[in-house]
């Protein structure tokens, strides 16, 4: 069925939205309510007197009435339709009237046919890495042979157990040095993984969207700075921003960020960092902004030869990660909860007051931290106050002499032995395998 036959759907449709009754809207539009019945049944063709009229009544442009859905819609559900495997009889010839009648639905569909191609993609690319990868090939390989030495070593001693004790000190050095290597090698793997699931883009999400489209441009939107930034039109020119929910959400942010380059001016803001050496405090006072802005627009800044390398993370009261920029030597999770250690989580038990600390990665990467807990909104009264806590990480040569707080990037990747914040055990367990 063409699209212009199915003129009669969509006024159906626009007019069950608005709670019209059909006797009503006839009245309204001078005509009869049986032939509008006609119409709306397809079974009539309207003019363009009648289309103008209906269009003003319903609230809506004749063009939507008389053209319906988009192409792409529609082909993207034929797409849909051709990579069903189940055998399900679809009806392609109704795809057009689908659109037209219910476009809510159509869209959901489409959205969701996008994110599984998506997730199909990251599953291919997952499967062929794991396949080709050459790192996890020999990584692998040296698994398997040392847990086979370490169980050959273990079976003679059992097999024997009158081996003299030279012989027994021979085999138990020879099943510490093989346990070594098995950790090494499994951490080895294990951070592989790690960088390669932080390097996967198939995400599906709209904060991962977000987070996707400002990591591929280093944090910095230049579209956004300047008195003519338009919001719309930057995110109109990110791929990554492919559904409706993800472009809603980058408005959120991209608003912060507009608000920011407002408050705090891209050359006179650059200039005092290099002159301050991107001291939070002392730019705030500056220009008369909260410290969470100020951190914001530190990790917003363009690279430059001057600006050290900078991360940004942000959480709220729960300890949910909402906003992030990865440092090269600091690894903050996509999924999941961070590291309980982070000054990020302890200023939230007191909002409003500042925290500066120097912190080193368990790769040994070394940071000076600030972090600060403010409120989430205008304070209301006889309203429930939210939170969010923001950090900021500005890198730092490393110094034997500094007290430096060890921190991680979450349990679940941390190797620190010993760690009484630890909730869960870490896949790398090289503090156990050195017992």
């Amino acid at each position: 069925m063409p699209k212009s036959a199915l003129t009669g759907s969509r006024i159906r449709e626009h007019r069950l939205m608005r709670g019209f009754k059909q006797a009503d809207l006839a009245r309204q539009i001078g005509i009869s309510a049986s032939y509008l019945n006609l119409i709306e049944h397809n079974r009539r063709r309207i003019g363009g007197k009648t289309l103008l009229a209906l269009s003003e009544a319903l609230q809506i442009e004749a063009s939507q009435l008389s053209q319906g859905a988009e192409q792409s819609v529609v082909s993207e559900l034929q797409d849909a339709a051709a990579a069903a495997e189940d055998g399900t009889p679809i009806e392609l010839d109704q795809i057009d009237e689908l659109v037209a009648r219910f476009p809510g639905w159509a869209a959901r569909i489409t959205a969701q046919h996008r994110q599984i191609q998506a997730l199909e993609q990251t599953v291919g690319g997952l499967n062929d890495r794991l396949t080709h990868d050459p790192v996890l090939s020999e990584k692998m390989h040296e698994v398997l042979s040392t847990v086979a030495a370490i169980r050959s070593t273990a079976s003679i001693l059992v097999a024997t157990p009158d081996l003299g004790s030279d012989w027994q000190t021979r085999f138990y050095n020879n099943i510490d040095t093989e346990s070594r290597r098995l950790a090494d090698s499994s951490a080895t793997m294990a951070a592989h993984l790690d960088r390669l699931s932080r390097q996967e883009q198939g995400v599906v999400t709209p904060p991962e969207a977000v987070f996707a489209a400002l990591d591929a441009r280093g944090h910095h939107i230049a579209a956004l700075e300047g008195p003519d930034a338009d919001v719309d039109q930057a995110i109109s020119e990110m791929s990554e921003l492919d559904t409706h929910t993800a472009r809603t959400h980058a408005k959120r942010v991209f608003a912060i960020y507009r608000a920011d380059a407002k408050l705090m001016p891209l050359e006179p803001f650059s200039e005092a960092a290099q002159a301050t050496s991107c001291d939070p405090a002392a730019l705030a006072a500056q220009f008369h902004a909260p410290l969470e802005a100020v951190f914001r627009r530190l990790a917003n800044l363009p690279r430059s030869p001057w600006l050290p390398d900078i991360g940004f993370v942000s959480c709220d009261a729960s300890g949910a990660l909402i906003a992030r920029k990865q440092p090269s030597g600091f690894a903050l999770p996509r999924f999941g909860a961070g590291c309980p250690l982070w000054p990020l989580f302890s200023v939230l038990s007191t909002p409003g007051r500042a925290r500066r600390a120097r912190i080193a990665s368990d790769g040994g990467a070394e940071y000076v931290s600030y972090a600060v807990a403010h409120a989430a909104g205008p304070v209301q009264f006889d309203a429930a106050q939210t939170y969010h806590a923001t950090m900021l990480l500005v890198a730092q040569d490393p110094d034997p002499e500094a007290d430096a707080l060890p921190v991680g990037p979450t349990c679940r990747i941390c190797a620190r032995a010993d760690c009484a914040a630890r909730r869960e055990p870490s896949v790398l367990e090289q503090g156990m395998a050195r017992l």
